[in-house]
């Protein structure tokens, strides 16, 4: 009952804080919820990609950079499902939450240069924009809370520090395609954050490695 009374005072706190500083939870439920909000930070970030795509010039897709210039291609992750569960849950934690703090400056990039962007569905980006920014807030939160209920390596962040400045560009051609590379590499992150979050929630609930 003290667990209802506790979870229902959240008014504007994430379900994923509130639950994780009420007593008692186990950290299979924490998972859970850190992957829901996880699911929907990679979706978002898809469904903005395909508002660009359908908008985009054709050269843009021929000069965009490739996901390697990402400025957290440094950082060294599993590469599939497969080598995820070869790595231990600290370390899946640890670098879910180094992915997610690398984007906090370039979000705030993205945010700024929607206002400025010359596409049809500008309105819908810019509040989507905001979403993301406030999701991976609030998943970052969450996960730090969650990485003191377990090992020490889980505290680790590794620096990823952004350099690409705080604009997107001049003309209109250059936004977009600076704009949709920097989508580009959130979207491919958000999907190993999502995935890293996945295998620990499996791990947590004893599910077995080929049913992940």
């Amino acid at each position: 009952m003290a667990h209802r009374r506790c979870i229902g005072r959240k008014p504007f706190i994430t379900v994923l804080y509130m639950v994780a500083v009420c007593s008692g939870v186990p950290v299979s439920d924490l998972l859970d919820r850190a992957s829901q909000h996880s699911d929907k930070l990679h979706s978002l970030s898809t469904t903005l990609t395909h508002e660009l795509d359908s908008h985009f010039p054709a050269m843009g897709r021929v000069i965009m950079p490739r996901p390697s210039v990402c400025h957290t291609s440094s950082l060294q992750t599993p590469s599939d499902k497969e080598q995820a569960l070869q790595v231990s849950e600290s370390e899946l934690l640890s670098l879910a939450r180094s992915l997610l703090q690398a984007w906090v400056d370039p979000l705030v990039v993205l945010s700024s240069s929607a206002n400025t962007l010359s596409h049809p569905a500008q309105s819908k980006i810019i509040n989507k924009i905001l979403e993301l920014q406030e999701h991976s807030k609030n998943l970052g939160d969450g996960l730090k809370i969650l990485s003191g209920k377990m090992d020490p390596t889980a505290q680790t962040i590794s620096s990823l520090p952004y350099r690409g400045g705080n604009d997107t560009g001049q003309d209109r051609i250059s936004k977009l395609i600076r704009f949709h590379f920097l989508l580009s590499c959130f979207r491919r992150d958000s999907h190993k954050i999502d995935s890293f979050l996945k295998v620990l929630r499996c791990r947590a609930a004893k599910i077995q490695p080929h049913l992940c």
